[in-house]
């Protein structure tokens, strides 16, 4: 299902959702616990501990930090610190359609706050969000806008498309977010101190993309990889054939240099891009988990290069990497069981697709 946002239409925030702000608790207050503690966090769904306090606020909600104003959903009651601003639904609320929201929210928001302009309750109240809206199809197939002036999600009468939010998220094979991993388990630490340096063409075998213009590409559904560092690499689908294999990282090294991504379908990549296939002499199967430690690793060396400095494919075969090691027969290898089990072991990684 593609997005056409063409026909979407303004909403304010305060006549979608009531707005507050959390409530603090001094470290002194609380110990570890099983209750969320929501804070102005961009990642683990902004979650920065779990605690033996009540809740304060119900689930089914989203809430933004006001440094930053990055947006989450969340699915279970929690605690949340007063740098947090809590949207309380006044429609029916479910997973789909806030997470659908929180894509908005993110994307049409996140860069006009920062430390110096803070997005406080009454800022949020004013935000203006644009959302698909429902439309009447007649007999002879005319569609026309509905509209009720009645409603009370909107000032001008549209009527929010809850049902196409709905369908489009769930659409993306999304699950449901929640965790299995186990939040009271021992984790395994990253200690750095132990880690060996490797050269990249040891561990992989590099291949160059293959330059296709917007002429040449056809529609289909061969995921066609390119030098961004959003969407996971991918730039649209095309109707040619995949030139490479999934379950291999691709690395740009022109245009946003140093984006390294897991793909786990075959693909098309751009001539500014290379792939990294996982050689055989390493001894283990290759997995989403390995790939995902070693991406990470990947996007550190990144600073090195640029538009001026580009991450050739000569380079990139003689790069090195510092990674997690084992010692066997008097010589180091990669650990790649640890980096599978560390992925593993990190919350929300049984969402991992």
């Amino acid at each position: 299902m593609k997005l056409n946002i063409k026909d979407w239409k303004e909403f304010k925030m305060e006549l979608l959702f009531d707005i507050h702000a959390g409530r603090y608790h001094y470290k002194n207050e609380y110990s570890s616990g099983n209750t969320p503690y929501v804070s102005a966090s961009n990642i683990n769904n902004a979650i920065s501990e779990y605690i033996d306090l009540e809740p304060d606020f119900n689930g089914n909600c989203i809430v933004t930090g006001k440094v930053g104003c990055t947006a989450f959903y969340q699915p279970k009651d929690f605690c949340a610190t007063s740098d947090v601003n809590i949207f309380v639904p006044k429609f029916k609320l479910n997973q789909y359609i806030g997470l659908f929201i929180v894509a908005v929210l993110n994307k049409s928001e996140n860069y006009k706050w920062g430390y110096g302009r803070q997005c406080r309750v009454k800022n949020s109240k004013n935000i203006k969000i644009k959302l698909p809206v429902c439309y009447e199809t007649s007999n002879d197939g005319k569609k026309t806008l509905k509209l009720d002036t009645e409603c009370t999600y909107s000032s001008d009468g549209y009527i929010p498309d809850f049902v196409f939010m709905e369908r489009y998220i769930k659409s993306l094979h999304s699950k449901p977010v929640t965790t299995n991993v186990n939040k009271n388990s021992s984790l395994l630490q990253i200690n750095t101190g132990g880690w060996h340096e490797f050269i990249l063409s040891d561990i992989f075998d590099i291949k160059k993309g293959k330059r296709l213009t917007k002429a040449d590409q056809t529609d289909g559904k061969t995921p066609y990889i390119g030098a961004t560092d959003s969407n996971n690499g991918l730039a649209n689908y095309i109707g040619q054939q995949p030139l490479h294999d999934g379950n291999t990282i691709t690395l740009s090294y022109n245009g946003s240099v140093g984006e390294a991504f897991y793909q786990p379908v075959p693909f098309w990549a751009t001539d500014d891009v290379n792939v990294l296939y996982f050689r055989k002499e390493n001894g283990v199967e290759f997995n989403k988990y390995i790939a995902l430690f070693i991406c990470t690793i990947l996007k550190k060396e990144k600073y090195r290069y640029s538009y001026g400095r580009k991450w050739t494919l000569e380079n990139m075969k003689s790069s090195i990497i510092r990674l997690p090691s084992v010692l066997k027969n008097d010589e180091f290898f990669p650990d790649f069981e640890y980096m599978e089990k560390y992925i593993k072991q990190l919350y929300y990684s049984d969402r991992i697709l």
